[in-house]
């Protein structure tokens, strides 16, 4: 039998989709209040893979953030039920943002839901935990459910340098 053990801290990330540039903005500032400083961000990356998000307004981007703060993984919980919060502050009425929170491992990417399905494990009120990809022989690997950005190169890239930022940051704690 093996005794419980409690994995070293994940590292948070967040996507944000919209298409305004003010939402965008109103957004990074209340996660940078509420998680500290991003230490690792990309541009605006155009979001064409599905029409789900159509309601929301024509042009649609998302930008991905890492925090420099490590958490535990286990807190995922309260950060979704944040950002939940946080994008109705924004909008107010229509729906004109999307922030999902998520974490990175050493071997896997995870993401948030509050949507029950087949390959999410429910976590605790009503939030759910997806894995989006596993790093395996030194490169990021899809899984059948995977969401086609998430496989993009412009993804893949930012999850492979907040990899080696995390690397760095799990090392030093351990030395």
């Amino acid at each position: 039998m093996a005794d419980p053990t409690i994995p070293v801290k994940a590292k948070l990330f967040i996507g944000i989709l919209t298409a305004s540039e003010d939402y965008l903005y109103s957004a990074e500032t209340q996660l940078t209040k509420k998680f500290g400083p991003v230490d690792f961000k990309t541009g605006n990356i155009p979001f064409l893979h599905t029409e789900y998000y159509n309601y929301m307004d024509k042009n649609l981007f998302k930008v991905l953030i890492s925090f420099k703060k490590l958490i535990p993984r286990e807190k995922i919980v309260p950060i979704k039920l944040y950002t939940n919060k946080l994008e109705k502050k924004i909008h107010k009425e229509k729906r004109k943002i999307n922030i999902d929170p998520g974490y990175i491992t050493l071997s896997n990417i995870y993401l948030a839901s509050c949507k029950e399905y087949f390959h999410r494990v429910y976590l605790d009120k009503g939030i759910y935990l997806e894995n989006e990809l596993k790093y395996v022989e030194k490169r990021y690997q899809p899984w059948d459910w995977t969401y086609p950005d998430y496989t993009k190169t412009e993804y893949l890239d930012f999850f492979y340098n907040i990899r080696k930022i995390y690397y760095s940051q799990i090392n030093k704690k351990q030395h």
